[in-house]
């Protein structure tokens, strides 16, 4: 009787075991998702525009050039800052708020 036993404890085991590795895919694969960006259809470069403007203007007169909305909620926009002495060009990075900004000297018209 206990022979019978073995054979069945056997594939249970690999059942219950494939059930388990079914489990953990599960979880592992829910955790890569969720640390993924997520995809966003609303349009961020109004309020990234916004931020960048008011960021850019500490340094001179402001001109919008261009906004990109990348994966993620990521914004990038460029300018141009002019005061009476330089004209500069900027690139600000956006992500819910202003991440980065790099100022850099453009050279006299």
């Amino acid at each position: 009787m206990r022979l019978i036993y073995l054979p069945l404890l056997t594939i249970g085991s690999l059942a219950l075991g494939g059930c388990v590795a079914g489990v953990a895919a599960s979880a592992v694969g829910a955790a890569v998702n969720a640390s993924q960006p997520r995809e966003t259809n609303e349009d961020l470069r109004p309020p990234a525009v916004a931020a960048c403007t008011a960021r850019a203007i500490e340094h001179g007169e402001v001109h919008i050039i261009d906004a990109e909305q990348r994966r993620g909620g990521r914004v990038t926009v460029w300018g141009t800052v002019t005061t009476p002495e330089q004209r500069q060009a900027f690139e600000c990075r956006y992500n819910g708020q202003v991440s980065d900004f790099d100022l850099r000297v453009l050279p006299p018209r």
